[in-house]
């Protein structure tokens, strides 16, 4: 029995084993079907590049307004609610005035109190000015008279200032709403007490309000595409939590400085949405499409066909791409334009027709070299050092430190010499790709 047991787990074992190797045996041929029928040149077409930036940002009001009372008080009145639309000119909230009719009446009562006094005192100055012109009456009596009459005067203007101030009061117990709006939040209710914005105090918050009608958009530009945006271009804006809602929006403006937002370096720029819709709720996220480059009807070229190469000599950068001529391959300068993810603009080098590789052609299938200007330049021979070709065993054209070392004992004293010379110049230079090496356009963060 347990011998059975054995035999099964072991068949079994082998019919998974054999089940997973035809499933990668699979799989690697058909990799490899792939890689054999992959696309390796391309040909040059005319059509559209439209390349666009997309940042993300949130939608807030362009107008919001904070409510607070200006005086103290206790809420009298609250007719609104969240979410309720209210009217300009419409009643926010109203406070209790008992106590500001009660301080006006008294104020009334001082300003006829003050005008009583400033008629005595009038009348008494005139009787006294006259008496003092006819030298019935002393000097010092005339001042001291004079001097009641200009403080009943200032007693009447202080008690008629308090007045004013108490109506002003007043007409600050009712807050209406200075513009069209929507009630976003109301976190007190009817009866509470309330602090005004006098003083050092801030006042308390009755409720905060907006105009949902006129939304915005802050987004963070990075610094490499901002310089292509311009003040009024027009923006597509889709919004996530509304499935296939696209609408338009107008850069309304462009900060002058940068800011780092998450590491990033960029420029804090306001949307506008230029027409809204009522599913849309400040606090959604919205993707925003920024036009940045556009070009119709261009002869353009699949990125992946564009190579650049630093030119020591010269001193400069090459950008290049190779043009398929009979069974060889030519080195054409070329110079792009505007690019997409896809495909880029060449705007002299290449014509519509012509084919390019995708991919860089081997050494020996690469001809001549032509310029801008159309002259062509013969393909410079690779030299073979003599020492290299002489004991170069697996003929690869490069000498490993084997093979130095196994030719070393069959050299001249002066072949010695120059390979220890090329040796100690191997160890001096590194490996890596020089700044030569064939890098292909569009290496930045956007593609």
């Amino acid at each position: 029995m347990k011998n059975i047991i054995i035999l099964i787990l072991v068949l079994a074992v082998g019919y998974f084993g054999y089940t997973s190797f035809t499933e990668n045996q699979n799989e690697s041929n058909s990799n490899l079907i792939k890689l054999k029928n992959r696309e390796t040149t391309h040909i040059i077409e005319t059509r559209d590049i439209n390349f666009s930036v997309t940042v993300a940002g949130e939608i807030s009001p362009a107008e919001k307004v904070s409510v607070r009372p200006e005086v103290h008080g206790k809420i009298a009145e609250l007719p609104v609610d969240i979410s309720d639309q209210v009217a300009a000119g419409d009643l926010l909230f109203r406070l209790d005035d008992k106590d500001l009719k009660i301080e006006i009446d008294t104020r009334k009562k001082q300003i006829d109190s003050a005008n009583l006094q400033l008629e005595q005192s009038k009348n008494e100055f005139e009787r006294s000015k006259k008496l003092f012109n006819d030298g019935l009456i002393s000097e010092e009596a005339f001042q001291n008279i004079k001097t009641r009459y200009e403080v009943s005067q200032i007693s009447r203007d202080r008690a008629q200032n308090d007045f004013d101030l108490a109506e002003e009061k007043l007409s600050k117990t009712s807050i209406r709403a200075p513009f069209d709006c929507t009630v976003l939040s109301r976190p007190v209710s009817i009866g509470q007490a309330v602090s005004g914005t006098g003083g050092q105090s801030s006042g308390t918050e009755v409720m905060e309000i907006a105009d949902l009608k006129n939304l915005i958009i802050l987004s963070h530009v990075n610094q490499a595409d901002v310089s292509r945006m311009g003040k009024n271009q027009k923006v597509k804006i889709e919004i996530e939590a509304v499935a296939d809602l696209v609408i338009d929006g107008i850069v309304e403006r462009i900060a002058p400085q940068a800011t780092i937002k998450s590491g990033i370096k960029g420029f804090s720029t306001r949307i506008k949405l230029q027409n809204t819709d009522e599913s849309i709720i400040p606090g959604m996220t919205a993707t925003i499409n920024i036009p940045v480059a556009n070009s119709k009807g261009v002869v353009a070229t699949k990125l992946a066909s564009i190579f650049t190469e630093r030119n020591e000599l010269e001193q400069r950068t090459e950008t290049y791409a190779y043009i398929k001529k009979d069974e060889k391959y030519a080195k054409q300068m070329v110079e792009v334009g505007v690019n997409d993810l896809n495909f880029v603009e060449v705007l002299k080098g290449l014509n519509q027709g012509d084919e390019v590789a995708l991919e860089k052609p081997d050494d020996d299938m690469i001809g001549e070299t032509i310029t801008l200007t159309g002259e062509t330049k013969a393909k410079e021979e690779k030299k073979i050092d003599p020492l290299v070709a002489k004991y170069d065993t697996d003929g690869d054209g490069e000498m490993s430190r084997k093979e130095w070392i196994a030719a070393m004992p069959k050299m001249t004293e002066d072949e010695k010499a120059k390979a220890m010379d090329k040796l100690r110049g191997g160890r001096k230079s590194g490996g890596g790709r020089g700044p030569g090496s064939g890098r292909r356009p569009g290496g930045g963060s956007r593609n």
